[in-house]
């Protein structure tokens, strides 16, 4: 089991950019026993697969409508995963959460043990 925390987000205007950190009070042992994922859940909307990164973060995986403006990295040393959202727009607002779980990169929410409490970006125009 890993414990994991988001932090990083707010109030932004459109167009910015915005970095949004997953921090995990696990060893980096344990840390890197799992894959990290971002969601975000839009208000009255269900919740959405963003990207994931492996074991190691040499491959991450995006969902294509998110390709191109959301980066995703991780930091073992540091039990980190960061979501990087460029230009941010106004369908951007939503609660952003990540998620881990052992073994490969899964898109499902299902397929994710761990959660974090989640953290609320809003983007005004």
């Amino acid at each position: 089991q890993v414990q994991l925390a988001e932090s990083g987000g707010g109030l932004v205007q459109a167009g910015a950019s915005l970095r949004l950190s997953c921090a995990s009070a696990s060893s980096e042992r344990t840390f890197t026993r799992y894959a990290v994922a971002w969601f975000r859940q839009p208000p009255g909307k269900e919740r959405e697969f963003l990207g994931a990164v492996n074991l190691n973060g040499a491959y991450i995986k995006y969902a294509d409508s998110v390709k191109g403006r959301f980066t995703i990295s991780r930091d073992n040393a540091a039990n980190t995963v960061y979501l990087q959202i460029n230009s941010v727009e106004l369908e951007d607002t939503a609660v952003y959460i990540c998620a881990a779980r052992s073994g490969l990169i899964r898109n499902k929410t299902s397929d994710y043990t761990d959660w974090g409490q989640g953290t609320q970006v809003t983007v005004s125009s």
